[in-house]
């Protein structure tokens, strides 16, 4: 099959290129600024959409999985327009496209579109944002419904991964990075995720392009976990100290977009589905310090 991949430089995006070119696919990706290393190079702006209307019509590919976002929370707050154009009008211009070429279209959302006041959320609760990023990928969830009948919803949370993608970080390299340079951080206790490996989550998504599922599906870790207790797992499996990593809460930070405090997703629409399961955190870790090539010799 012929598919693009959008935000294909970014931490998802690039596992998704890479297995997927593994596979045999033709493998077109979509970038801003960051060219990829796999697949081949197609620069897509989301805030041109007339751009993206003719690019992706002229490319023709049989599926679109649509990663590219603006996913910084505190940023989104700040610049609503911005976070708009990108992750709501640009992604309305990507599904408008997807429907004149028929073309299948997965569009990655976020936990973040739910308030956090329960957890374990289902496909079936209703999204209750608390931040403007939450609230923009939303917008991106019923432009995809409006414009679009062949499509896919898939929600993640936390996605981290073994290499640093788009030029940034994430959570699980910035901790090993820190305690390996033997610093203190401050992980949060009082808020809870469903941390989502980006190899787990590519894996999946690539096994609902092939049976090409429709509607929404929560494809995230399959544990609900603390930022706190998924930073001691992690640095426990990869034998780092613990001891460096200190307890903090919520109102201590200096966030200019609230979060919600238990975003965690209920997977077992995936799960009862697909063929690759949504991974525990430990199943998860192990495999991650497999990616990571990680041995005793990182720590000194």
């Amino acid at each position: 099959m012929k598919l693009l991949v959008t935000g294909a430089s970014g931490l998802l995006g690039s596992k998704i290129v890479k297995f997927a070119s593994q596979a045999g696919h033709n493998v077109l990706s979509g970038y801003f600024n960051h060219p990829p290393k796999n697949g081949e190079p197609l620069r897509l702006d989301l805030k041109d959409f007339n751009s993206i209307l003719s690019t992706i019509e002229q490319a023709k590919p049989d599926i679109i999985i649509h990663c590219a976002a603006l996913t910084d929370v505190d940023t989104c707050e700040i610049n609503r327009d911005l976070a708009k154009t990108i992750n709501a009008d640009g992604t309305k211009f990507v599904a408008k496209a997807a429907n004149n070429i028929g073309a299948f279209l997965v569009f990655i959302s976020t936990d973040y579109v739910f308030d956090g006041l329960k957890g374990n959320y289902t496909e079936e609760d209703e999204p209750k944002p608390v931040n403007f990023y939450g609230y923009s990928k939303l917008l991106g969830e019923k432009a995809v419904a409006d414009n679009t009948k062949d499509y896919l919803i898939a929600r993640v949370s936390v996605i981290y991964g073994d290499t640093p993608a788009s030029g940034k970080t994430n959570f699980a390299l910035w901790l090993i990075k820190n305690l390996q340079a033997k610093k203190e951080v401050k992980i949060l206790v009082d808020q809870f995720s469903s941390p989502t490996l980006n190899t787990n989550a590519a894996e999946m998504l690539l096994e609902t392009c092939e049976k090409r599922l429709n509607g929404i599906y929560h494809m995230a870790g399959a544990s609900r976990i603390s930022r706190y207790d998924f930073a001691i797992n992690l640095s426990e499996k990869l034998n780092l100290d613990t001891s460096l990593i200190k307890q903090a809460r919520t109102e201590e930070m200096q966030w200019k977009a609230p979060r919600p405090k238990d975003s965690s997703l209920n997977i077992l629409k995936a799960q009862n589905t697909l063929k690759t399961k949504p991974m525990r955190l430990n199943e998860a870790l192990i495999r991650l310090k497999e990616e990571l090539n990680f041995d005793s010799r990182n720590n000194n």
